[in-house]
């Protein structure tokens, strides 16, 4: 099926990971995007890729895995075809050690990373005089540094690819959808997409959870990204620091930003003081789509024929886009996958 027609329907990372694999397989592509490249979750300014913990192992870590180690070659080429700077940098990633506990099993994490990631990365406990001056506070005084993480930033790596995809002879249209058929159609469209699917099989399977983010004008490109207390706080190569995100299950104003992120905020700097000197220069809110077990959905629909689902990025989707891209192409256009049973909608649904 390699010289198939495939329609994917949605501009955000996963539309455009899954388009841009079909088009490099030798797929006949076209992406419809209803209003803008990125204009959903994958648009947003925080950027995190990071792997989950090295320890009890499974399909879906692996699946993690493989993609983060792919990004560095996939976002090189992209951007070397687009001429777009995506912002991707593996960077690595700091987390500090809350307690004497945490500081044992952060130790025998580093034997499970070395099991599990190999000599593709590592997982260190160090000081945090190690990295001073950047370094989150940590009342043990150490940190998790592992080097598989990385950071990009979304919007950029969305007009990337999206460029990346126009020079190899696809197309991408904003706007409706034209009335003909193609050979196969994969649903990339995020929360109203689990929506959508919710219905179509009469029970949840997803929906959407809003965050958001605040952009700062201090420079520390090239440093880790930091993971402190549930929030991101992300160096981006263009000078600028992300943080991000609240956890908003439930909201009224998608699109607003309020008193939650100015005390997002305010923790980040005292958690982090390298930060407080920044100035806001931005604000972004945006709903994320999270499927009910909170990981990607990915598969062929169940009620309709010829037509696929790629869903679910949630908070891990720039991190999984790799791989998404290239399971998704496999299924479309091979019949077959190598898809975790979770990540399938039958799996979402047990």
């Amino acid at each position: 099926m390699a010289t198939a027609r495939i329609d994917v329907i949605g501009g955000g990372i996963f539309g455009l990971s899954v388009a841009w694999e079909c088009l490099r397989r030798g797929a006949r592509v076209r992406l419809f995007e209803q209003s803008a490249i990125g204009a959903g979750a994958s648009g947003g300014i925080v950027g995190a890729m990071a792997p989950h913990t090295p320890d009890n192992w499974n399909a879906k870590k692996q699946f993690q895995l493989d993609s983060l180690l792919a990004a560095p070659g996939f976002w090189a080429k992209v951007d070397a075809i687009s001429g777009i700077a995506s912002g991707y940098a593996r960077v690595g990633r700091l987390v500090p050690v809350l307690s004497e506990r945490e500081l044992q099993l952060a130790r025998d994490r580093h034997f499970s990373a070395g099991r599990f990631w190999g000599n593709s990365a590592g997982w260190e406990v160090i000081s945090t005089d190690g990295f001073a001056g950047w370094a989150p506070r940590s009342p043990t005084g150490y940190l998790i540094h592992d080097t598989l993480s990385a950071v990009i930033n979304p919007q950029a790596a969305c007009q990337s690819l999206a460029g990346a995809i126009v020079a190899r002879g696809g197309e991408i249209t904003l706007g409706k959808r034209p009335a003909d058929t193609p050979d196969a159609t994969v649903l990339c469209t995020g929360a109203q997409g689990l929506a959508d699917l919710s219905r179509a099989l009469g029970q949840p399977i997803g929906s959407g959870e809003k965050g958001q983010a605040v952009l700062l004008d201090i420079d520390h490109a090239g440093k880790p990204q930091l993971f402190v207390g549930g929030t991101h706080i992300i160096p981006h190569s263009n000078g600028t620091v992300a943080v991000g995100s609240t956890v908003e299950p439930q909201f009224e104003n998608a699109r607003s930003t309020d008193s939650r992120l100015d005390a997002l905020h305010k923790k980040a700097c005292a958690m982090c003081p390298a930060i407080a000197r920044g100035n806001i220069i931005g604000r972004w809110a945006g709903v994320r789509p999270r499927a009910t077990r909170r990981t990607p959905i990915l598969g062929a629909h169940p009620v309709i024929d010829r037509v696929y689902i790629a869903n679910g990025g949630f908070k891990i989707g720039f991190g999984v886009s790799v791989k998404v891209g290239e399971v998704m192409a496999d299924l479309v256009l091979n019949g077959t996958a190598d898809i975790p049973q979770k990540f399938t909608v039958e799996g979402n649904l047990a």
